[in-house]
């Protein structure tokens, strides 16, 4: 017998961080979060998101042991922006079918009584964050604020009646081979013409840096598919939370005549990190982020975008 339960009080939102660690003991590519990290995530006080959206949470019980869990989010700026009733779900996990089904079926009831019309998800806690279900690639490990499932996961949620809303993809490329010359020729001739230089941030400038970059992001970004601005709050957590780990030379900003027109940010792969922390930052999980440098191999591209509308369709986060 499956029973829902709501995860209200300290000790079951504690049950609802720590259910991952458990179903994906043996799974060798799943990347075990900070603890910290993923409780912050669900408070108030901590996440920005709850000023526009609310959650909810379940866990699913079976046998005397909890076996799935899941949030239901509204989030009302993107209800404002597309002028629609949507229900959101993420934090997804499942055991099994029948168990996705019911924790489902517990958001869509929960979504009906808001006047919601359709249950879109996951996403952990809106779109600016990690989304969507991981269909392929299962045997590499994720990098850092992508999502990680096991591969029936997709099967689970179409069988309780779930259609694909949208593919999101990522690009691998290896840096080890050298960008083609042609490439490289083509840059410097646009960039002699237009009189476009490039700059890494400036920490000790980095508030100025980002206004500058959410300026550029929320332009670039305002007509693809699902996106809402995130609030400045929002940005700035987001800033706050990846300063630790950030690679100056990784963050660039292109100007033009002196004035800013294009960014890209991406950010050492912390994943690579975390799968030797075990989700715990002490004792011994901060020995291996001291030595970080010598760990990490690889990064993740967060945002590539120009101001320049025309440009704005051939930006991508992967």
């Amino acid at each position: 017998m499956i029973e829902i339960i709501p995860a209200t009080g300290s000790r079951l939102i504690r049950e609802f961080v720590e259910l991952p660690y458990q179903l994906y003991a043996a799974t060798p590519h799943w990347v075990p979060p900070l603890r910290r990290d993923e409780k912050r995530r669900l408070a108030p006080r901590h996440n920005p998101f709850f000023a526009h959206g609310e959650m909810t949470l379940w866990l699913a019980k079976s046998d005397g042991r909890f076996v799935g869990r899941i949030a239901a989010i509204d989030d009302r700026l993107h209800n404002e922006k597309y002028c629609e009733r949507l229900a959101w779900f993420g934090f997804f996990e499942a055991a099994d079918a029948e168990i996705a089904r019911r924790l489902l079926e517990e958001v869509e009831t929960w979504g009906r009584g808001r006047g919601a019309r359709a249950v879109r998800g996951p996403a952990n806690p809106s779109l600016n964050e990690s989304a969507g279900l991981l269909v392929d690639a299962f045997e590499d490990d994720p990098y850092v604020l992508m999502p990680y499932n096991p591969p029936a996961y997709a099967g689970y949620v179409e069988s309780a009646g779930y259609r694909k809303a949208k593919d999101l993809l990522a690009w691998d490329i290896d840096l080890t081979i050298p960008c083609p010359e042609r490439i490289s020729k083509l840059a410097a001739r646009v960039a002699h013409h237009y009189g476009i230089t490039v700059r890494t941030v400036d920490l000790r400038a980095f508030d100025r840096d980002l206004e500058i970059l959410k300026s550029i992001y929320r332009a670039a970004w305002e007509d693809n598919w699902g996106f809402v601005p995130p609030s400045d709050d929002e940005i700035r957590q987001l800033a706050v939370d990846l300063k630790p780990v950030l690679d100056p030379t990784l963050v660039l900003f292109a100007e033009r005549q002196g004035q800013p027109v294009a960014c890209a940010v991406a950010i050492p792969d912390v994943n690579q990190v975390l799968k030797r922390m075990h989700g715990n930052l002490l004792p011994f999980g901060l020995v291996h982020f001291l030595r970080r440098r010598s760990i990490v191999t690889r990064a993740r591209l967060l945002l590539s975008a120009s101001c320049r509308r025309r440009a704005a369709s051939a930006c991508i986060r992967c």
